[in-house]
């Protein structure tokens, strides 16, 4: 039988096979389980009972985290002149327009978040290429495609998300950092799991949730308990 290194029998210790956790628990366990030496990320995955191949079971949106993601999210804002200075104004990283667009065709994505203008998305249309394997292409549905891009900027920088259910049926994001409190990474969670739930098309049939696990960059996942998520 393989000899279990250090850390791996620190997580068997910690960790009950076959037990689900409440969200708190699952935090607590993901912090003390979490060896790195840099601050890892907190990521969430939930299995949905969707059929994303299906228009109507296709789960999209936004959610803004209550404590954050405690990520320097870099974001470009592609407006017109008189938008520039409220962009900067609430924290947009690169303002401008016809200057990025020749940049971005160049093959410039060096940023997290692309806001715009619904007026501009003709001019963006012809970089979708690029943008769109790179997840950084705007869209109305995530809030990047704005009249007002100074708000949009401001909630991508206090912690808003986008998120989109892939071809398998999972959800994944990250909800934090493994420095934050194990119960903002709850609260962050809980905020996450129930927008999810609030979401559920009306197609869908049978079990919604059917699995939700909390994981940081490197470390084991941890089962949580649905039925646990609103536990303190």
């Amino acid at each position: 039988m393989k000899k279990l290194t250090k850390n791996q029998k620190l997580v068997a210790d910690k960790i009950e096979a076959g037990k689900s956790y409440t969200l708190k628990e699952a935090a607590e366990l993901v912090k003390e389980i979490t060896t790195t030496k840099f601050d890892a990320s907190v990521d969430i995955d939930m299995r949905l009972g969707v059929d994303p191949r299906k228009a109507n079971q296709m789960i999209r949106g936004v959610v803004s985290l209550p404590n954050g993601t405690g990520k320097v999210t870099r974001v470009l804002c592609l407006c017109t002149p008189e938008q520039e200075a409220a962009a900067k104004e609430a924290g947009a990283d690169y303002v401008g327009l016809d200057e990025y667009i020749e940049k971005i065709k160049g093959g410039w994505t060096d940023v997290d978040v692309i806001i715009t203008m619904p007026s501009i998305m003709g001019k963006i249309g012809a970089l979708g290429r690029i943008l769109g394997p790179r997840g950084l292409m705007p869209n109305p549905k995530s809030g990047t495609v704005t009249m007002d891009v100074a708000k949009a900027v401001k909630e991508v920088k206090q912690g808003k998300i986008d998120f989109k259910v892939d071809k398998t049926g999972i959800m994944h994001a990250s909800i934090g950092k493994v420095s934050f409190s194990a119960d903002k990474i709850a609260e962050n969670a809980r905020e996450f799991i129930n927008t999810i739930i609030k979401l559920k098309p009306s197609s869908a049939k049978g079990t919604y949730v059917k699995s939700i696990y909390l994981s940081s960059t490197m470390s084991r996942g941890v089962k949580v308990d649905p039925k646990a998520v609103d536990e303190v």
